[in-house]
């Protein structure tokens, strides 16, 4: 008859030093993940969220589907007025801003 044979480790302890060892991969791939996916996408988002900000009136803009005109009507709601052509005015939602070309004119002081 053959009896089964029990794998064992001469003197260990459970938990301790091996389950450190067990997820140090994991944790190594996380911080690295951090590094190089997460962060670098919450810095993008924060700069794309003060180029928002800062759209004003006389800006030209690139939307996401590709139109590019200058601005018209800006203000601190979600929707501005964008004009395309001449006498072609569109509102679009500013989140659609892709990026901003050219700067307009400054902001007048009251």
């Amino acid at each position: 008859m053959i009896t089964p044979a029990f794998a064992q480790t001469a003197g260990a302890t459970p938990g301790g030093m091996d389950m450190i060892v067990q997820l140090a991969p994991f944790l190594l791939i996380f911080v690295i993940m951090y590094f190089l996916i997460i962060r670098p996408q919450q810095r993008r988002a924060k700069e794309h969220q003060d180029l928002l900000k800062n759209v004003r009136r006389g800006d030209t803009v690139v939307l996401n589907g590709g139109i590019i005109g200058r601005v018209t009507k800006a203000g601190d709601d979600p929707e501005m007025e964008i004009e395309i052509a001449e006498g072609v005015r569109v509102r679009a939602v500013k989140s659609m801003i892709a990026e901003v070309r050219a700067k307009g004119e400054p902001v007048k002081a009251a």
